[in-house]
């Protein structure tokens, strides 16, 4: 008994898995700029799409300053 509903529980398990799916990369989009000082500023955005049809675009940055001797 405990063993058919173990296997049960990893079955439903495993369907929720391969019916969700994964994200759908849309777009991605990455730019670096370089200022006179030395300071690098990057910029990631990214536009995914889930299988329900949901967009979600999200955006990085990061800035890099040069270290000082």
């Amino acid at each position: 008994m405990k063993n058919w509903m173990i296997a049960v529980c990893v079955a439903a398990l495993a369907l929720s898995f391969l019916l969700t799916g994964c994200n759908r990369e849309i777009s991605k989009t990455k730019s670096t700029s370089v200022s006179s000082d030395g300071t690098v500023k990057s910029k990631e955005k990214t536009v995914t799409e889930t299988p329900a049809g949901t967009v979600t675009r999200t955006e990085e940055s990061k800035t890099t300053a040069p270290k000082k001797p």
